[in-house]
């Protein structure tokens, strides 16, 4: 029986830097989940991998064999020395795993609590494994409850609201925003919440360069302030125009340099790898704010919302492993009324042999009167086992089941094919 298992880093456990070397995208992603899911004992795999995360979740069959093929593997793929990497790895399985991908999805562990991108990143991942065909039954389904705990802890709490996104701590150190020049670089989601945050701050102008024209261009449109798009090329002179500058492209190189910088400017760079080279910061009146210095933001939720939201982890972990304890006991309850059921039908047979004068009516109720005894009689052992099974060395009592009702071993396994098809 296979079990989830979480081989990952963030910015709580590895330094920018070392994340920019381990972020997969695009055809690494790609080949990663494929090699993590080809290893021995991987029924399935998804990744995870943002600008303050990479994190893998299989269903292995060995937790050893397991974190060590995935560690591996990590190495390998982004050419980080094994004994470099697992200094910064950290390591959660079965309920810890649960409980771990929850607070993800709750944005309990994001840089900045509270934010709400994760969910769209998480969906991101699983369309990435369901493509791959890498996810198994057991992680889709812990995935898509991950999204719907999200989703109930923003609807439920004030968490999402008092949680400042990285954009909004980032650009808060810049200052005033009333009537300055802003430039954003790149057209994605996070541009498009830079433009957002920076046109509710009262921003004077935004200009948005971004490799196509077209995106920038919609972006700009969008905006609640004055704004427009330039092309890419044109990004030297606005940037000399600009007060301000905000750069998240998905570059694999930097995309503004110290000699593009002219003059006074605050950057902010939330790209992961870096847009912004960091020496600008040795430039006269220039200001960076890239990820590293968004690690310890004060700006968080209040410290109720952080409670609520942990609260309904601790009560979605619990009802999620007692579905999966029903889930390991019910093949074996199944088995065993099909069993009781299969008896009551050969001892109704005898007996219309031995009876064969039974009008219809009284042979119906004869049939119904045994199947609600033997009913009643399983009624408590299938429940109590289902109880049990929850406690510590619940599966005992499943096999205990299986011995005393003498149950064919390969009753429940067949259930369990049965429902892998369905």
């Amino acid at each position: 029986m296979s079990s989830v298992l979480v081989v990952g880093l963030s910015h709580r456990s590895a330094p920018v830097t070392l994340l920019e070397r381990t972020a997969v995208s695009g055809d690494r992603l790609d080949k990663l989940l494929h090699d993590v899911h080809q290893a021995a004992n991987v029924d399935g795999v998804v990744v995870v991998s943002t600008c303050n995360r990479i994190e893998v979740y299989a269903d292995v069959e060995k937790f050893h064999a397991g974190v060590s093929s995935i560690s591996e593997l990590l190495s390998r793929h982004s050419d980080v020395p094994l004994d470099e990497l697992s200094k910064h790895l950290y390591v959660h399985y079965e309920e810890r795993a649960v409980q771990h991908i929850f607070s993800v999805a709750c944005g309990l562990d994001s840089m900045v609590v509270g934010e709400g991108q994760i969910l769209g990143q998480l969906r991101t991942a699983l369309k990435a494994a369901q493509a791959n065909d890498t996810v198994d039954r057991a992680l889709n389904e812990l995935v898509q409850q991950a999204l719907r705990v999200g989703k109930r802890a923003r609807n439920e709490t004030g968490i999402d609201r008092a949680g400042a996104s990285l954009v909004s701590v980032g650009l808060g150190r810049a200052g005033s925003l009333e009537g300055r020049r802003a430039l954003v670089v790149g057209a994605g989601s996070m541009s498009g919440l830079a433009v957002a945050t920076l046109a509710r701050g009262g921003i004077g102008e935004i200009v948005i360069a971004n490799r196509t024209y077209e995106r920038g261009a919609h972006l700009a449109r969008s905006a609640e302030v004055p704004a427009r798009a330039i092309e890419l090329a044109d990004l030297r002179q606005a940037m000399s125009e600009a007060d301000i500058i905000v750069s998240c492209t998905g570059a694999t190189g930097l995309v503004i340099t110290p000699d593009m910088v002219d003059g006074p400017a605050f950057l902010l760079d939330l790209a992961l790898p870096h847009d912004v080279d960091p020496a600008v910061r040795d430039l006269p009146g220039v200001t960076l704010v890239a990820l590293d210095d968004l690690r310890d933001a004060d700006d968080a939720p209040a410290a109720g919302d952080i409670e609520a939201v942990r609260r309904i982890v601790c009560e979605e972990v619990q009802a999620f492993q007692l579905g999966l304890v029903a889930a390991t006991v019910a093949p074996t309850v199944v088995a065993l009324r099909s069993k009781a059921a299969e008896v009551v039908d050969a001892e109704l047979g005898r007996l219309g042999g031995r009876l064969p004068g039974l009008d219809d009516k009284a042979r119906e109720e004869i049939a119904q009167t045994v199947r609600r005894v033997v009913d009643k009689l399983l009624h408590a052992p299938t429940v109590r086992v289902k109880e049990l099974a929850a406690s510590p060395g619940g599966d005992t009592y499943t096999e205990a089941l299986r011995e005393l009702f003498d149950l064919d071993p390969k009753a429940p396994e067949a259930v369990i094919r049965a429902e892998d098809v369905l």
